[in-house]
């Protein structure tokens, strides 16, 4: 049975990957009166007295929405609310399984950012955080830029989840490599909400210095080639991206954008790239293709060139991939109570990760699967969310 049969019967046959438990048990009218009427309103009037107490008495302290439109689902791309279910079921079994927290699928059946913003706030009271996911660019930054201040923490995945683990796995790549941080030059092939993201955070734009070491420079590029200042068909995002990439001022293509450079991160299109195109960049080049589910290059064909290669795929070495990050940081972000994901928790996050594993050039990241992963990415994340102020101090 192939891969397309196994994944469609395990999902027929449990209707699904998630099911609602029960804490406790109702086997009298004692405890029927406890956990119902009459009692439940007990624990109505504490919370109506102080609304804080919530986190007390019910689901909140441990629960995350993971909130879609469907409009960006792994490489499927725009393909609803219905259809994008499994992803976000799954999303949810991870963060159960991986981080002990109770999260719920949200899939919206609307793409308008008003209403979805709307149903958020409107959601938010039951959630102790919101995790958007596969909502496409440029409608993800407006969306959860309205969402930052709700009092919870909000972060989209496909941005800052990513760019967490990329900076976690370039960490640990120039360190097989030989190389620093601050003297790579990088092309990014993609201006979505991952590349936007990953760009900044290697960048360090908003992040203080003394907590991030920024690249040399990175030249990101979007399907017509290299986004350079004053290029005419940018919308206003990728003309903020213009002012802070591409210092040298190049244009041309991703082949062209590649001479040079130290590091490719692709996080764009299948088949993009040939072992020949490669020939262009520096010595002991660190290639991460992360298109899924079929990269920008294979590892195979990389690594005729590149001295490290990554990709987003679990059946190759170094598997670059939010779900090493997003566990651990909602994990750290509840036990912190913390009312929002700073950029302090997020480079936490991305060293935590990265001391995870002692490098090679087949394994700059561990396995999704090592719990001690979240473990440590959470008391990281939770200790910095305490010292910079960002918790709820009752």
């Amino acid at each position: 049975m192939d891969l397309k049969e196994e994944a469609l019967k395990l999902h027929k046959t449990h209707k699904g990957k998630l099911a609602t438990k029960s804490k406790v048990s109702i086997k009298t009218k004692e405890g029927l009166s406890l956990v119902y009427t009459p009692g439940v309103a007990e624990v109505c009037k504490e919370i109506v007295a102080n609304k804080d107490s919530i986190y007390e008495y019910t689901m909140k302290s441990n629960s995350v929405a993971v909130v879609t439109d469907g409009s960006a689902v792994l490489g499927l791309g725009n393909i609803g609310a219905e259809a994008s279910l499994p992803v976000m079921e799954g999303k949810c079994v991870l963060v159960k399984e991986l981080a002990n927290i109770d999260a719920f699928p949200i899939c919206i059946k609307s793409q308008n950012d008003d209403e979805i913003i709307n149903i958020v706030k409107n959601i938010a009271p039951v959630f102790g955080g919101i995790n958007l996911e596969d909502i496409a660019a440029p409608r993800c930054f407006k969306i959860e830029g309205a969402l930052l201040d709700i009092g919870i923490p909000v972060m989209h995945d496909d941005q800052h989840g990513t760019a967490t683990v990329v900076l976690a796995a370039l960490i640990n790549a120039s360190k097989v490599v030989g190389k620093k941080l601050e003297e790579l030059k990088i092309v990014i092939n993609g201006a979505g909400a991952a590349g936007t993201a990953i760009a900044k955070m290697l960048l360090c734009v908003g992040i203080d210095r003394k907590i991030c070491t920024s690249v040399k420079e990175i030249v990101l590029c979007d399907s017509k080639g290299v986004i350079y200042a004053g290029r005419g068909d940018l919308n206003e995002f990728k003309q903020q991206m213009a002012k802070i990439t591409n210092t040298s001022k190049r244009k041309g293509t991703l082949k062209d954008a590649l001479k040079g450079a130290d590091v490719f991160i692709g996080v764009s299109a299948a088949n993009l790239l040939k072992a020949d195109d490669l020939k262009v960049m520096n010595k002991d080049a660190i290639v991460f293709a992360m298109a899924n589910p079929i990269p920008e290059i294979m590892p195979d064909e990389a690594k005729k060139v590149a001295a490290v290669v990554g990709t987003g795929r679990s059946d190759f070495p170094n598997q670059i991939n939010n779900s090493l990050g997003f566990p651990g940081i909602f994990r750290g972000a509840l036990d912190a109570k913390a009312v929002k994901i700073n950029n302090e928790m997020k480079i936490a996050a991305a060293n935590a990760l990265a001391s995870c594993v002692e490098p090679t050039k087949d394994k700059i990241l561990p396995s999704t699967l090592d719990k001690n992963v979240v473990i440590k990415v959470a008391e990281a994340v939770r200790k910095i969310a305490i010292e910079t102020g960002v918790y709820r101090d009752r």
